[in-house]
């Protein structure tokens, strides 16, 4: 009797490891996304979780290099002022156009890159709402703008 209480008792302590790793694997969520020459993101919205692990590979898929047509991804904080962020990155060369003065409204970026190349970060997702996300290099953010849903 004592050996299937065991054995009963190990099983379902052995099911709930499963089931928490799998919970556990199942909560990053991959995105993709892709720069071109044609200063265009091939997506302009993604909808993510509050809380939820992000794992994002951006990908230049044009030619250029980075000092001609460098491309980033720049997650804002909501609210942040587009045109006045993308002012102060066209003065950030030395740091691949992230301004560090405005550090604090970046909730997340990839390194600056050129054609054929990809960077993958990871992150938090933040609490609801919608976040801009752009391409810092100089002239670009009018035309490589970005939505991220957060629900």
């Amino acid at each position: 009797m004592k050996k299937v209480q065991y054995r009963v008792l190990m099983m379902a302590f052995l099911g709930f490891l499963f089931i928490s790793a799998s919970a556990s694997f199942a909560q990053t969520k991959v995105l993709t996304l892709s720069g071109t020459d044609a200063m265009q993101f091939d997506t302009k919205e993604f909808k993510v979780k509050a809380g939820q692990k992000i794992k994002l590979t951006f990908k230049h898929a044009g030619k250029y290099a980075k000092q001609a047509m460098g491309h980033n991804f720049v997650l804002l904080k909501s609210g942040t002022d587009i045109a006045d962020f993308a002012s102060k990155a066209n003065l950030a060369r030395d740091n691949d156009y992230i301004p560090k003065s405005e550090a604090s409204k970046i909730i997340a970026h990839t390194k600056l890159l050129g054609g054929g190349e990809s960077d993958t970060i990871e992150f938090t997702a933040p609490k609801k709402g919608v976040y801009p996300y752009i391409c810092s290099f100089p002239g670009h953010y009018g035309l490589m703008q970005g939505k991220f849903i957060v629900e």
